[in-house]
């Protein structure tokens, strides 16, 4: 019962957002600054603005037929009726953007099923007092789950999931004399849905890759700092976190508590060395799992494992000692800026950082390395916070699905692509994504990759113990471009390729490849058509199994 009423949760969860956050707003701007979305309508229809304000609510109708190409060849049409709202506020004391989406599926024939769907991203934030404020963001989307454990945000028909992601807390901001004082608490919570009317991925009975439940997560953090050149040369900070991510699948968790000293040296205007040291203590522990009298595992309803709350905790990774690192701060513009380290952490050599390069207003790119040890939805509970105020939306002309997140800001990350594995082992993620964005003219495009590498633990003398040291190994590339052809017409494209190594028993490597493109034409100032083909596919090794669809819509879209 729980889990049917998070998609409302969520629902009310963006709305409040929507006054407080930092959100997705599209803005695909023409030449002459107008809209150039796929629906084809001019800025002036789009929105209802004002200083600080947009707000842009619509609805749409569309007819679907999605046909498999192989196996099999069966045709499914669908009715699709949908109501939306882009909306974003900027102030001087709060800022948010959402984009919010709700989808009702009606099936013709046997074979096509009814449904709906809550899909939307936002992020903001609101000013309490001088200093103290208060964040929160939230996700909701259609999933699609291989057999491997494989996921990815979006698809249509027989999806097998839906996520969903909130987190909400306040931050500090405080000087006292000359110590710079920083304090900040995140509360999240993600959840993977595989019930309702999509096909199970997971066959009950059997055990494949456990797919995630839901998890909580909390996470605290405090530095004080003074500036270099103020009480010595170098500037000094000292500074502790905790984080703690609690798992359902076999009652899993992750302790992490750090705390560390900070160096900073100045060499140039606009270079720094930077260094720390501190210690750390990293626990992940989980229970076994219920078996029944012939000792087998006991799975529910949706093939998850069932945890024996009786049976003792056991602890699948522990590490406890020094951790340091070094490295550069660079920022030679308030459009280039570099920041790279290396140093030992988790017991083992690490490197992160980021660098964003903005030559002008029309253009950004932006790289992010990271290593960091969580569960998934720590790790979309994480990248989800990681979104800036200010950011633009991609959803899928077919589905109406989040499909991918860009923005012209620099050193912004996007969630969208970080789902990778489902399996519900706790794990290690290190990788690196990178895009680029630009506005040329009537013409705005975007291009991503990245590649991720996820290294599970599990406990030994558990079930989980056959995940221990597994690794999965994900690589992404997605691009899209937006034109407005005439003065009422809109063309989109876009195209994706991820690659899947999954390791363990049921190793092995898949490919999901898809390609879209739609025409929008403004018929009045509110009401625009649509047309779209799109085709996707998996590519697996095992021969005869790969799986291809192709889908049309024609739709009606109208704008208030």
């Amino acid at each position: 019962m729980r889990s049917r009423l998070i998609p409302w949760t969520l629902s009310v969860a963006l709305l409040v957002c929507a006054p407080l956050p930092t959100f997705a707003q599209p803005t695909d701007a023409g030449e002459d600054g107008a809209d150039a979305s796929a629906d084809g309508q001019p800025a002036s229809a789009k929105s209802t603005s004002r200083p600080g304000l947009a707000i842009s609510p619509y609805i749409e109708a569309a007819q679907i037929v999605t046909a498999d190409l192989s196996p099999g060849n069966d045709v499914l049409t669908y009715s699709r009726l949908a109501a939306g709202v882009d909306a974003g506020v900027s102030g001087r004391n709060n800022a948010a953007s959402v984009s919010l989406r709700y989808e009702r599926y009606i099936g013709w024939g046997g074979g096509a099923s009814d449904g709906d769907v809550i899909s939307g991203i936002a992020r903001g934030y609101t000013t309490i007092t001088r200093g103290l404020q208060i964040e929160a963001g939230a996700l909701a989307s259609r999933s699609k789950v291989d057999g491997d454990g494989a996921s990815s945000l979006g698809g249509f028909g027989g999806d097998s999931g839906r996520v969903y992601s909130f987190y909400a807390g306040p931050t500090l901001a405080r000087q006292v004399g000359d110590v710079k004082l920083d304090a900040a608490y995140r509360f999240g919570y993600t959840k993977f849905d595989s019930d309702g009317d999509d096909d199970e991925v997971f066959t009950p009975g059997v055990i494949n890759v456990d797919p995630f439940d839901d998890s909580t997560m909390h996470q605290a953090d405090l530095h004080a700092g003074v500036r270099p050149g103020v009480w010595l040369p170098v500037g000094i900070g000292l500074g502790a976190g905790y984080y703690r991510e609690d798992v359902s699948n076999l009652d899993q968790r992750v302790e992490d508590f750090h705390a560390r000293a900070d160096f900073t040296l100045p060499v140039s205007l606009d270079l720094a060395l930077v260094a720390g040291v501190g210690y750390e203590n990293v626990k992940i522990s989980a229970r076994d799992v219920l078996r029944d009298g012939n000792g087998v595992p006991v799975l529910d309803s949706d093939g998850r494992l069932v945890t024996d709350d009786g049976a003792p905790r056991i602890t699948a990774y522990e590490t406890d000692g020094i951790i340091w690192d070094a490295g550069v701060l660079w920022r030679p513009s308030r459009r280039t800026s570099l920041e790279a380290h290396v140093g030992k952490r988790y017991g083992s050599t690490t490197y992160y950082g980021s660098f964003a390069y903005a030559p002008n207003a029309r253009s950004s790119f932006n790289v992010s390395v990271y290593d960091n040890v969580a569960g998934f939805g720590g790790e979309v509970n994480r990248s989800l916070a990681g979104l800036p105020v200010q950011f633009d939306v991609t959803r899928n002309p077919l589905t109406g699905e989040l499909e991918n997140c860009s923005t012209q800001q620099p050193g912004s990350g996007c969630v969208v692509d970080v789902l990778g594995s489902i399996r519900s082992s706790v794990f290690r993620a290190r990788g690196v994504m990178a895009s680029y964005n630009v506005q040329l003219g009537r013409i705005s495009a975007g291009l991503g990759a990245g590649y991720d590498r996820r290294k599970f633990f599990g406990a030994p003398g558990t079930i989980l113990a056959t995940s221990d040291g597994v690794v999965d190994k994900n690589m992404f590339v997605t691009a899209f471009a937006n034109s407005r052809v005439n003065e009422r017409g809109t063309l989109f494209a876009d195209i994706y390729a991820n690659r899947f190594d999954s390791g363990g028993e049921l190793g092995g490597k898949s490919s999901s490849v898809g390609a879209s493109v739609a025409y929008g034409h403004s018929l009045t100032d509110q009401l625009a058509a649509t047309a779209a083909l799109g085709i996707d596919g998996v590519v697996r090794e095992a021969p005869d199994t790969d799986v291809w669809s192709a889908t049309a819509l024609l739709g009606l879209k109208y704008r208030f």
